[in-house]
C-alpha cells in the first residue's frame, strides 16, 4: 500500500488558513530581517565610516575602510532591497556572508553565546537568499530574480 508523503490535518477546517499562512509568514520573516538591519546600518550611518572602520580593525578584519563601507551599504541599501523584495536573492546572500564572517571570525573565539544570534541572523538571510523574493515582492512584480 501506497503511503501518502503529506500529512493530514488534525482539524482540516483550517486548510484554507494554512494554504495563505507560510506566504504571509515568509514576507513576515522578510521585513523584519530587513527591518533590523536597516536599523544596524542607519545606526553605522548616523555615525559615519570611522566607527566602523576602528571596530573592524580591531577585530582584524581585511581592508577594513573597503568592509566598512561595503557593510554600510549592505545594512542600508541592502536591507531596504530586502524589504522591498527587490534583488532579494543578492541582498541576502551578501548579508548572510556578513554575518558568517562576524560569528565564525569575530566571536567564535569568544564563546558560542557571543556568536549565536549571528549564526542565527545569518541562517535566516541564508534561507531568504534560498528562497528568494516570495510572492509578495518587487522581484515577483517585475517577473524577475537574480
Amino acid at each position: 500500500m501506497a503511503r501518502s508523503s503529506e500529512t493530514k490535518l488534525v482539524f482540516p477546517q483550517l486548510a484554507e488558513f494554512y494554504g495563505w499562512a507560510p506566504e504571509f509568514g515568509y514576507l513576515l520573516l522578510r521585513l523584519t530581517a530587513g527591518g533590523c538591519w536597516l536599523y544596524h546600518g542607519w545606526g553605522k550611518l548616523m555615525g559615519g565610516a570611522a566607527p566602523v572602520i576602528a571596530s573592524l580593525t580591531r577585530s582584524a578584519i581585511p581592508l577594513p575602510t573597503v568592509s566598512a563601507y561595503i557593510i554600510m551599504f549592505l545594512e542600508t541599501v541592502g536591507a531596504v532591497a530586502i524589504i522591498l523584495g527587490l534583488f532579494t536573492r543578492f541582498f541576502a546572500a551578501a548579508i548572510a556572508i556578513e554575518l558568517a564572517v562576524i560569528a565564525f571570525w569575530v566571536q567564535m573565539p569568544q564563546g558560542f553565546p557571543r556568536m549565536e544570534l549571528f549564526l542565527f541572523w545569518g541562517v535566516a538571510m541564508f534561507f531568504i537568499a534560498l528562497r528568494g523574493g516570495g510572492p509578495y515582492s518587487l522581484d515577483r512584480k517585475i517577473g524577475k530574480e537574480l
